[in-house]
């Protein structure tokens, strides 16, 4: 018998939490319930979970505050989706660059949490297992630039700082961790804390832009970020990484 996929609803109301985890069980997913972040510390070191429901607004450290700290942490592979209100537009943008991979407007229908969660599922499972992206405290090297991961800042050759967006910074790691190797998109939404790709994913195409005008990258003629007509993107450059002590 298959494993059930396992999601936790982190959310401080009641009424919501069973609604909703009695309609995703009727459908086929284990669900554990977390009313904040305490409960959903203890429950994370004796189990494991597939993806991670989180309401941004709750009492005491909020959803967006236990985002950042899932991702810095040892569970910052595992997949979250915010819970967020109708007018809190500026919690949804800080939500997606802290690296949520999808957020929901509340009111919401169940069933279209549903269909998020799988799409989200999906898109995890889609990579290779050797897809990662590199951890923190290195100096990447790469052309006449260098990314130093600690700082999380770009430097030119003459050590000038490049300001990156967070979505940005991602992006560039990303291909920095898989020189010479075409990326297609979906690919690229994965490793970038992707989004629902009727969504978002045309926004890769935005995204690799902007990087190209930080890196004073030619579109016509690019020497580093390059299309790949039909396929996706690949950095054509050499890397090189300096560990640091």
């Amino acid at each position: 018998m298959d494993q059930l996929d396992h999601i936790m609803i982190v959310d401080d109301d009641r009424e919501i939490r069973e609604l909703v985890g009695n309609f995703l069980k009727k459908n086929g997913l284990q669900v554990t319930f977390a009313a904040d972040g305490r409960q959903m510390r203890a429950f994370l070191e004796s189990m494991s979970v597939d993806l991670i429901v989180l309401d941004i607004m709750m009492p005491g450290d909020d959803g967006l505050v236990l985002c950042r700290e899932l991702r810095s942490g040892k569970h910052r592979k595992t997949p979250v989706l915010l819970l967020t209100a109708r007018s809190d537009d500026m919690d949804r943008v800080i939500g997606l660059e802290m690296g949520a991979d999808d957020y929901l407007v509340k009111p919401f229908v169940a069933r279209e949490l549903l269909a998020r969660i799988n799409a989200v599922l999906r898109r995890t499972r889609m990579l290779p297992p050797n897809f990662q992206i590199t951890e923190p405290g290195r100096l990447i090297r790469f052309g006449h630039w260098r990314l130093d991961t600690t700082a999380r800042q770009l430097l030119d050759a003459e050590n000038t700082i490049v300001s990156l967006s967070g979505a940005e910074y991602r992006l560039l790691r990303v291909f920095l961790d898989h020189p010479q190797r075409v990326l297609n998109r979906d690919q690229l939404l994965n490793l970038t804390q992707g989004r629902d790709a009727d969504m978002f994913g045309r926004s890769i195409d935005l995204l690799v832009s902007r990087l190209r005008q930080r890196l004073g990258d030619d579109a016509r003629e690019p020497a580093y970020i390059k299309t790949v007509r039909s396929e996706g993107y690949v950095l054509s450059t050499s890397v090189e990484v300096q560990e640091e002590s």
